[in-house]
This record gives structure tokens, C-alpha cells and sequence, in this order.
């Protein structure tokens, strides 16, 4: 009987390290992926696309055992605030799986020709997802600074990647502007330990309960400058200028990843709002500036939509609606208002990716192919000079109808039409906030999201009527296999977000209560409460 129960005790052990492996799996991989010649396409392909499905995998697994503790994995079995701890809650479980969906997609689409349009793609790509994923999953704030700048080098690589003049004016754009985030994450940071002597996201939240007021004081503006960083990172109005441009010259499957870059940002000034901010000696500090940016967000965004004239800029516009969305939602303070905010985040992210999917596929024929300049110096001179026609695809009737069903779908769901998600989350939205004593920026926040399901659902119509049925001079759109793959992947999630919307709903309401409660997050981090594993 011995063995089975080594077994047993094996696979427990194994499971205990499961919420490492989101991070080491993607940079191992990443490793082996820059020792190989690059000219090996399905190698690599391969390779990636295992990887990005174990992470699946690994996220379905965290989702699943997510309960009311987080599991807290404490890297060299040091104790938080001393060692560094991984923290894999409801939130950071689900983030972990939308980022697992949308890569999984972006990289099928990207086996139609643009993993093999220049060097170190597939390296690139999954060490974004390796920073995106200990984003999510880090407890402190040096961390943080760690896995985020890993992020933006990876896609610092992915805007360029593909060549061309329009691409390389919007990544040195992009480049400056995150150099500047950066610049504030770091005095934000010093700040704040200068004042606290910790950077550890629960002992800061334990040390708040009784700080002298000029630290306070302090700690608060530190906050604040790193809050600014976010926001950048959130592409929240006025800071968010560069997102559309940026995401409309990167390459489809780029744009569709960097689509979860936006939605870090979202993600920290959540964790750390209502982790630092939900009581205590400065409970509600900065609300009132997260609503404003928010609703302003909602605005330009949407303004934004009205005026673009091609399907990527109006994606880049959606997804800065998506960000400022949950922003407005989380300056009312509505816990319920929250979890269709978490719902609706969720939607409204798979569905811009999938439009900036579309749009290259149906802007295609149309836009004329740039003369691309190298980037990198073994840069591919003719990267899309495909000699098997057969990889390439066909002409089919259906194929247009194909394209206008997703393009349909993609627009029901950003402009909050029932029965998808997006108005499913709109409308958990209004009636939490609609319930007993609606504020005065409940009410606000009401008319600005309303406006913008409007204001999102006309231009995205006409955009759809430009590309579908007006006639024009370039080929017919065609559509691959592994283009059409990807895209049905995508748009199958938006539907099963709505078809499971009690469950999924269920869940967000689950999160939103849980980050209600910090003292529960601090005790699991700080090995006070049951739920902390070495």
C-alpha cells in the first residue's frame, strides 16, 4: 500500500506548486525558443502553442480551487513581508484565464503568416505572457515593477514586429510614453517604502492601520504617482492618448494580445484601491479621481468610436471604454455595481480582440501592403512571399458571411445589446446602482454608459457597411484556416459568457465580495489565516 500513497503525497506536493507555474513554464519555454534557429516556424509553433494551453490548463485549475482564501505560494519558503509570495485569489485566477484565452487565440491567428514575418515572435510572445501573468499573481510591489517592465519589453518587440514605417513612428510613441510610466511607478514605489519600510502589497495594508500623519501623508502621494503610472497603463483620459494609434499599427495578433496589457493596469489600481484604501486611516482616498478618469475615459473612447475610420482604431477606442468602464464603476463604490464591471471586463476584452482580428482580415484587400523596412538586423527581406498557395486559403462566398456574422457579434457585445455579455454587464451594472439611495454619480455613470452603447453601435453599423458591402477596388477578404479558427475561439468565449451567465455572474459576485474584505487577503499573505501554502 506504500506506493500509492508516496503517489499520492508526490501529487501533492506537485499541486502545492501549481501557482508558480503560469510564470516559469512561458520563460523556460522563452529560453529554449531564443537558442533555436529561427528559421524553424513549426517548431516553435508548436512549442508555443503547448505552452499557452498548459496555462489554460493552469488558470482552469486556480479558477477552480479559488475559494474564500487565496493560495499563497511562498518562493524559497521565506514568510511575506521577508520572502517573496505569489497570491492566486478569484481575481488574479480569472485575469490569469482571460489572458490564457485571448494568447491562445492571438497565436492560431498569428500561424497564418505573421509568426513568420520576423525574428524571436513566438519568444516575444510568450514573455509577455509571463509578465502578465506574475503581474497578476505578485503580492509585492518590486515584483510588480519586475514582471511589468518584463511585459513592456516583450511588447516593446511585438508593436514593432512585422516592419514598416507606420509601425516603427507608433512603437518609439508607445516606447516614450510607457519610459515615462515607468519613470513614475519608480519614485511612486521609493516613495512609499521610504514611508512604510515594506513593499509588500498585505504588510503595507497592516501598517496603514496606524501610521504618524506625515507619513500618511507621504505614503498618500507615492500612491498617487503610482497610480498615475497605471492609469497610463489603463489608457484612462488624458493619459491614455497613445493606445488607439499604438494598437492600429501593431499587427493583429499583437493588438489582440496587447489588448490585456490595458487591463493590468485596471487590475492593480483595483488590488491596491480597495486593498489599501477600503478602510482605515485614508479609506477612500483618490475615488472621486478614478471615477472622473473613468467617466472621461468612457467619453473619449466613445467620441473616439464615432470619428474612426477603419475597424482597428475603433477597437484600440474599445478597449479604452472596457478600462474606464471598471475604473468609473470602482470610484462609486458599489461592490455589486463591481461584479458587473469584472463580467463585463471580461466580454468586452474577448470581443476587441476578436475585432482587431477581423479588421485585418477585412482590410486586407483593401489597404495597399506597405514597403516594409527591416527593424531588426535578420529581419526577413519578404516575410508574407507565401510559395504554397494552399497555405494561403480561397476565395469563398461564405467566407464574407462568416466575417459579417463575427464583425455583428463583436458590435453586439461592445455596445451592450442584449442577450450578450456586454449588456449583461451593463446591466448588473444599473441595478446596483440603482438600488436604494442612487447617487448622484451613480446616475452619472448611468447616462455616460447608455450614451456610450449607443455612440458604440452606430459608427461600428457603418464600419461594418463600409467593409462589407460597398464595393471596392482591392481582392475579395480571405479567410484561413487558422485565421477562422482563431476567431471562432474568440467569439465562441462571448457566447459562452452568455450562455453561463448565472455561473460566471456568480463568480464576479464572488470576487467583488472577496476584495471587499481585505483583512481576509492581509491574514492569508501574512500566514494568519488558513489558506497559505509553502
Amino acid at each position: 500500500m506504500s506506493p500509492p500513497v508516496m503517489n499520492a503525497s508526490a501529487a501533492s506536493a506537485w499541486a502545492d506548486h501549481v501557482v508558480v507555474l503560469p510564470i516559469v513554464l512561458p520563460i523556460a519555454v522563452t529560453g529554449v525558443m531564443f537558442l533555436l534557429d529561427e528559421r524553424r516556424h513549426r517548431f516553435k509553433a508548436v512549442l508555443s502553442l503547448a505552452t499557452v494551453v498548459a496555462l489554460i490548463g493552469i488558470a482552469l485549475v486556480l479558477v477552480g480551487r479559488a475559494g474564500t482564501a487565496p493560495e499563497v505560494y511562498r518562493v524559497g519558503n521565506w514568510a511575506a513581508p521577508y520572502g517573496i509570495v505569489l497570491v492566486a485569489d478569484r481575481l488574479s485566477a480569472m485575469m490569469l484565464l482571460l489572458a490564457g484565452v485571448l494568447g491562445l487565440c492571438a497565436l492560431v491567428f498569428s500561424l497564418a503568416r505573421w509568426g513568420r514575418a520576423g525574428p524571436r515572435f513566438h519568444g516575444l510572445f510568450l514573455l509577455l505572457l509571463m509578465g502578465v501573468n506574475g503581474a497578476f499573481l505578485t503580492g509585492d510591489l518590486f515584483n510588480l515593477f519586475v514582471f511589468f517592465e518584463v511585459m513592456l519589453a516583450a511588447s516593446y518587440g511585438l508593436v514593432l514586429h512585422g516592419s514598416g514605417e507606420t509601425r516603427i513612428r507608433a512603437g518609439l510613441g508607445y516606447i516614450a510614453v510607457n519610459l515615462v510610466a515607468s519613470l513614475f511607478f519608480l519614485v511612486g514605489v521609493s516613495l512609499i517604502y521610504g514611508t512604510m519600510g515594506t513593499l509588500t502589497m498585505a504588510d503595507l495594508a497592516r501598517r496603514l492601520a496606524g501610521p504618524t500623519p506625515g507619513d500618511l501623508a507621504l505614503f498618500e502621494i507615492g500612491c498617487a504617482i503610482l497610480g498615475v503610472a497605471f492609469l497610463i497603463k489603463c489608457s484612462a483620459w488624458p493619459l491614455g492618448f497613445w493606445l488607439p494609434t499604438t494598437y492600429a499599427a501593431a499587427s493583429a495578433p499583437a493588438a489582440a494580445v496587447l489588448a490585456i496589457l490595458s487591463k493590468v493596469g485596471v487590475y492593480v489600481v483595483l488590488r491596491l484601491s480597495l486593498l489599501l484604501f477600503g478602510a482605515g486611516p485614508s479609506e477612500g482616498f483618490g475615488q472621486g479621481a478614478i471615477l472622473a478618469a473613468g467617466l472621461a475615459t468612457i467619453a473619449y473612447g466613445t467620441v473616439g468610436i464615432l470619428a474612426a475610420r477603419d475597424l482597428t482604431r475603433a477597437a484600440g477606442y474599445a478597449v479604452m471604454i472596457s478600462s474606464g468602464t471598471v475604473l468609473a464603476v470602482l470610484g462609486t463604490g458599489s461592490d455589486g455595481a463591481l461584479a458587473g464591471a469584472l463580467y463585463y471586463l471580461v466580454g468586452s476584452t474577448l470581443a476587441a480582440g476578436a475585432l482587431f482580428l477581423l479588421a485585418e482580415i477585412l482590410q486586407r484587400g483593401r489597404d495597399p501592403v506597405e514597403a516594409a523596412q527591416p527593424v531588426f538586423a535578420d529581419e526577413y527581406r519578404d516575410p508574407f512571399d507565401d510559395a504554397d498557395a494552399t497555405e494561403i486559403g480561397r476565395e469563398i462566398p461564405a467566407g464574407v458571411a462568416i466575417l459579417g456574422a463575427g464583425l455583428l457579434l463583436c458590435t453586439l457585445v461592445l455596445a451592450g445589446v442584449p442577450p450578450l455579455p456586454g449588456f449583461v454587464g451593463k446591466l448588473a451594472i444599473f441595478s446596483s446602482l440603482a438600488t436604494g439611495a442612487i447617487t448622484a454619480s451613480g446616475w452619472c455613470l448611468i447616462a455616460v454608459l447608455t450614451l456610450s452603447s449607443l455612440g458604440t453601435l452606430m459608427p461600428m453599423v457603418r464600419l461594418g457597411i463600409l467593409n462589407l458591402w460597398v464595393p471596392h477596388d482591392g481582392s475579395p477578404p480571405v479567410l484561413r484556416l487558422s485565421e477562422l479558427t482563431a476567431l471562432a475561439g474568440l467569439l465562441a468565449a462571448c457566447l459562452g459568457l452568455a450562455l453561463w451567465g448565472g455561473p460566471a455572474l456568480s463568480y464576479a459576485d464572488a470576487t467583488a465580495q472577496w476584495l471587499a474584505q481585505p483583512q481576509a487577503y492581509v491574514g492569508a499573505v501574512l500566514g494568519d489565516a488558513p489558506g497559505a501554502t509553502p
